[in-house]
């Protein structure tokens, strides 16, 4: 028997990068001095793409910026999930457009919404959440590296001046028809704006620099996130040069600035509102559109759950039902305030992981910031340089598409790397519900020639679990695994039994290893029998 203690970071090399402090709190209200600045930076991604998914939905601007704000604070209040955050999705842009033109108005579209919110409760209460854990983690892996190199291709043509395409777009083909993502950046090459050049350039050097471990000793420079300063930044040299050059300035009637509709008052927030109209419930197609409203923003926030898990340095599992049963609420409370349907989106999440956000108050904080900004804050945000958002995305898609992992997932063998780099591909030139659909064809296919369905037993005897893998285990088998793994209360020993399994896929290793990281918190000392090969490919597989 080999023996480990979760004091090491053996399972996983992603361990040593957490604190192995058994006393941190993890709790909402103990870690503000993290979730205050991570908060603020996730509000700045989330503004510019609230606006920009209204805008291509054919909805007005505000139901994008309410959609934000629920998702935000309503979403969040009422999820188990630490580090989701939850606004409008750019993979609802064309059902929402397409719906809105067909059902004849907005308020009669609210009335889709709604109803798409009590499925989504519908489907939590049938335990549907658990499709997301047979998705292979190659193919969340591909879905997270293709988002992170999609962003990065998006935000070019912001970066260089060319602001003719809204921000919440991710699909390759433009609505259009006539151009591409490749098109767009071509044309913005050619027609470089030199100001955004200028403020990308300050900014994206800001952001790496403030990452430097040398200036991170310093507390302002824990304290402050780069991102603020780098919008700052941008809103002063954009002044700048429109006080000291005639014509050498970002504009916004040429849609070089954030455009948020100006409201000033609470009054007037409340009077911009639209309402649902009830009476569309005689339309058929009300149902049929909330039917495809459930299932895609479903679909859509099971595998960002399923993603930021991955992305979480302390490997939390969150409740996929509970998050269902929040984005139902949410999408309810959204259409009665005239607000977009949402879901929980990887952008706005992946920025929250990155921007240092322990708990769910990050996503609160996020959202009560975009209450605040559409109400009182209209006039200075309006003066940001989409180019300053831009420099913040593509750091953001940096981290999220490093060649590190495309070099793991090749050396954790062809049964990981083909579905992998399929899943980019495919939603890289796809969009992103298309493209986990090809990974996860691949993935399948080499899951069903090479696995077989089997159990997991757990028994115990006081404070000592065994956890057995009666046979070979395989991706199908995760749910099962997590549920046993959930069992397990803290201050006790769990010996984790592999004699009897000929073959653990990459899925059971990844769960096991994200378990053994969460263990060292929770006080679980965990030991492995007949392991040791299985050990080795844990720490090959990350």
């Amino acid at each position: 028997m080999t023996t480990l203690s979760t004091s090491t970071p053996s399972v996983s090399s992603a361990a040593t990068a957490i604190p192995h402090h058994k006393s941190l709190d993890l709790s909402p209200y103990h870690n503000f001095q993290r979730d205050i600045p991570a908060g603020l930076v996730v509000f700045l991604v989330a503004l510019p793409l609230c606006l920009g998914i209204a805008l291509a939905s054919g909805a007005p601007l505000l139901g994008g910026v309410i959609a934000g704000i629920v998702g935000g604070i309503i979403v969040t209040t009422f999820s188990r999930s630490a580090l989701s955050v939850s606004g409008p999705a750019a993979g609802l842009t064309v059902i929402v457009a397409t719906a809105i033109q067909h059902l004849g108005s907005y308020p009669n579209f609210l009335v889709a919404v709604i109803l798409a919110g009590v499925l989504q409760l519908v489907f939590s209460y049938m335990r549907a959440g658990i499709l997301g854990d047979y998705v292979p983690s190659s193919v969340i892996r591909g879905m997270l590296a293709a988002i992170g190199i999609v962003i990065i291709l998006k935000q070019i043509p912001h970066a260089l001046g060319r602001d003719t395409d809204f921000e919440g777009d991710f699909g390759f083909f433009e609505p259009t028809g006539t151009a591409n993502t490749f098109s767009e950046i071509i044309r913005s090459v050619v027609s470089a704006n030199p100001e955004a050049i200028i403020i990308t350039a300050v900014s994206i050097a800001i952001l790496l620099l403030w990452e430097l471990p040398s200036l991170k000793r310093h507390r302002f420079f824990k304290l402050v996130p780069a991102p603020l300063i780098v919008v700052v930044l941008g809103i002063v040299l954009n002044e700048t040069f429109r006080a000291m050059l005639t014509d050498f300035y970002l504009r916004a009637e040429d849609g070089h600035l954030v455009q948020l509709p100006l409201i000033g008052n609470t009054t007037a927030f409340i009077n911009g509102l639209s309402f649902p109209n009830f009476t569309a419930l005689a339309n058929p197609q009300i149902y049929s559109t909330a039917l495809t409203l459930a299932i895609v923003a479903s679909l859509e926030t099971l595998l960002s759950l399923e993603a930021i898990d991955k992305l979480d340095p302390y490997k939390r599992i969150s409740d996929t039902n509970k998050e269902l049963q929040a984005q139902g609420i949410g999408n309810i409370v959204s259409g009665l305030l005239g607000g977009l349907p949402m879901t929980s989106v990887i952008v706005r999440s992946s920025a929250n992981v990155y921007a240092g956000g322990r708990t769910r108050m990050s996503a609160i904080v996020h959202g009560v910031l975009l209450l605040i900004a559409v109400v009182f804050l209209a006039p200075v945000l309006n003066r940001v340089p989409l180019s300053s958002l831009a420099a913040i995305l593509i750091v953001i898609g940096y981290k999220l598409t490093r060649l590190e992992l495309f070099r793991q997932m090749f050396r954790a063998g062809r049964e990981q790397f083909l579905p992998f780099v399929v899943t980019v591909l495919a939603v890289v030139f796809t969009d992103l519900l298309m493209g986990i659909g090809i990974g996860l064809s691949v993935g399948m296919f080499y899951v069903i020639r090479a696995n077989h369905q089997l159990a997991v037993t757990l028994v115990n005897i006081d404070n000592y679990y065994l956890l057995r893998f009666t046979k070979d285990m395989t991706f199908i088998n995760k749910s099962e695994l997590k549920a046993k793994l959930c069992r397990i209360p803290n201050d006790t020993t769990l010996l984790i039994d592999g004699s009897k399994s000929r073959f653990i896929d990459s899925d059971i290793y990844d769960t096991i290893a994200e378990f053994a990281e969460s263990a060292a918190f929770r006080n679980i000392d965990i030991e492995y029998k007949s392991f040791e090969a299985k050990e080795m490919q844990v720490q090959a597989a990350h």
